[in-house]
């Protein structure tokens, strides 16, 4: 059985038509995203902070900068759309405002 991509569904009964449906596409797909790097961020600081530094770095600025350098390196990897978070979450905002099941 083939499944359509999202994109060529026909949009359920009760939604919105037209530039207001494009613009709650458009804004779930930027939560989506803005979610996955958020959580892609959180995985990275906490996989930094198991790891060894060596004689660079270590202190309360390494600390401190680690958090941006996780959040950067999150969204480089959520920019690469390789991970799918983003697809599933974006997915799950339209079908709850739609009030579709799947």
């Amino acid at each position: 059985m083939e499944i359509p991509p999202l994109s060529m569904t026909r949009p359920a009964a009760g939604t919105v038509p037209g530039t207001q449906a494009q613009t709650q596409v458009s804004a779930a797909r930027d939560s989506a995203k803005e979610f996955e790097a958020m959580f892609l961020g959180q995985m990275v600081d906490e996989m930094l902070s198991t790891v060894e530094i060596g004689n660079f770095g270590g202190g309360h600025a390494e600390e401190t900068w680690r958090s941006f350098l996780s959040d950067a390196i999150g969204r480089s990897i959520a920019d690469q759309g390789s991970t799918g978070i983003a697809d599933g979450i974006e997915t799950a905002i339209l079908r709850y405002q739609t009030g579709r099941e799947r």
